[in-house]
């Protein structure tokens, strides 16, 4: 079986098929109700709704080819970076990349130590108008059990 027979036989397989019958309207005009682009993909679906595998496939072929693919598969490496072929430049960028990552890490531990400052400051904080509160409540509880009723 080959690739065009598997992709046919997906299309074959859908519900709603690109041509004017009662459901394809129906969603047509529902697509314009609840939204304007979505009825205006849906007429574009039934007028050329069965061009779209072929022109899926040749943009896939085209992309195959393009100078852009081998451009995104050589900054795919390892480092995210390709090879500028100046060996001297390419040892440079390589220690400074290393030198910021270091410095990432080191601003990332900070930012913890941080947050961790501050969350044993709240602690504290509450706690100390927690023991406030209680204070309070004990003084005005005692005074109103004290209070003759």
């Amino acid at each position: 079986m080959s690739q065009m027979d598997g992709t046919m036989t997906t299309t074959k397989s859908c519900m709603i098929k690109p041509a004017w019958t009662p459901a394809t309207i129906g969603l047509m005009v529902l697509g314009f109700v609840v939204f304007w682009p979505l009825g205006l993909a849906m007429l574009a679906y039934i007028l050329w709704g069965d061009r779209f595998e072929g022109m899926f496939r040749d943009a896939k072929d085209q992309w195959r080819g393009s100078p852009l693919k081998g451009a995104f598969d050589q900054m795919s490496n390892t480092t995210g970076y390709a090879r500028t072929g100046n060996v001297a430049f390419d040892d440079y960028r390589e220690r400074e990349f290393k030198r910021l990552e270091e410095e990432r890490a080191k601003l990332d531990a900070m930012r913890a130590d941080f947050d961790d400052f501050l969350r044993e400051l709240r602690r504290a904080r509450d706690q100390e108008e927690f023991d406030r509160f209680m204070s309070d409540h004990g003084r005005s509880a005692g005074g109103s059990e004290a209070a003759p009723l």
